[in-house]
């Protein structure tokens, strides 16, 4: 038993300075090449939710030492949800963009896009919640990216730029940029369900 908890900690560390490590290389290769824009930089969305994974990681991983993980079970539900966003949504709308420069060191891209996704939702299946997680209950989970995507066009309008073409409606439009929203919050809305649905089965109060 002391075993595995050993192991699910050091899984958990492991991870959560993985993502530090990228966002702190991004932030030091931009810096040497005298672009760094801190309020561009931490504007997007793959760069917030991959601090969010650090940070719940780190938590997480005391927790778990403590005893204490059932704590953090809605913050690392919602940081699951986040991640998979990145990573579902990264494949579908910019994967395939040519021309983009989507990170400034190529391993990055890997690891804040497929990796660091695909660890938050393993962490979420091998150290699941053991009470079930209510979809309605936490549906406001969504309220971050809601309010990310109406951040980002307000920033947009005033400033010029867009942290994502799909979000740009001066190159998209604003019906694509509209269409583009929908089905993010689409997906949210589903990720919101199955991160859920995996979790346990005694119901939250």
């Amino acid at each position: 038993m002391t075993q595995n908890k050993n192991v699910l900690i050091g899984y958990k560390l492991f991870f959560s300075l993985l993502g530090f490590s990228a966002i702190v290389t991004e932030i030091a290769t931009i810096v040497e090449r005298g672009r760094f824009n801190p309020a561009n930089f931490f504007s997007f969305f793959t760069v917030e939710s991959n601090v969010l994974a650090f940070a719940v990681l780190l938590l997480s991983a005391v927790a778990v030492a403590w005893g204490k993980n059932h704590k953090l079970d809605g913050l690392r539900g919602a940081v699951t949800v986040y991640m998979l966003i990145v990573g579902i949504g990264f494949s579908f709308l910019l994967a395939g963009l040519e021309g983009i420069a989507l990170t400034a060191v190529a391993w990055d891209n890997t690891v804040l896009h497929y990796i660091m996704p695909t660890a938050m939702l393993i962490d979420f299946l091998i150290d699941r919640p053991k009470r079930t997680l209510a979809f309605k209950k936490f549906l406001y989970w969504l309220l971050f990216p809601v309010v990310y995507v109406a951040y980002s066009l307000t920033r947009g309008a005033l400033t010029g730029w867009y942290p994502y073409p799909f979000l740009n409606p001066d190159t998209s439009g604003y019906g694509a940029t509209a269409f583009a929203a929908s089905c993010l919050l689409v997906l949210g809305v589903s990720l919101v369900w199955g991160v859920c649905k995996l979790s346990g089965r005694q119901k939250v109060a």
